[in-house]
């Protein structure tokens, strides 16, 4: 995918959701990112990143186990102050977003799949 395509993929997130904080697509080691204006981003550039190929590693390992039940979709996290998505995208990327912890994070990942669909 080209760079201006995961631009409009964050910016088309970004805009389906208002309790979508913050949406990042990590591949190739680039990250593209928007935050929703007027926050504050928990973490800083660097600990997203880190946190991001942490995320990469995670992956891998849930692919081992696609043969017995089913290659992974989504996983989801739920932290004290957010929930957290991670969504797989090209050869070995990845779709984060964060949100409120009143959203409807289910409603929001089917939202985000039919956006990365269009795009893949």
């Amino acid at each position: 995918m080209k760079n201006m395509e995961y631009e409009k993929i964050c910016d088309e997130i970004l805009e389906c959701d208002k309790k979508i904080r913050y949406v990042g697509v990590y591949d190739y080691g680039e990250l593209y990112d928007k935050m929703r204006p007027g926050l504050k981003s928990h973490l800083s550039k660097e600990e997203t990143e880190l946190s991001l190929s942490q995320a990469i590693y995670r992956w891998s390992t849930r692919k081992k186990t696609a043969g017995k039940i089913g290659r992974p979709i989504f996983a989801l996290a739920k932290y004290e102050k957010i929930y957290r998505v991670t969504i797989p995208i090209g050869g070995a990327g990845l779709i984060l977003i964060s949100t409120e912890l009143d959203a409807d994070v289910i409603k929001i990942v089917d939202k985000i799949l039919e956006i990365k669909n269009k795009y893949s």
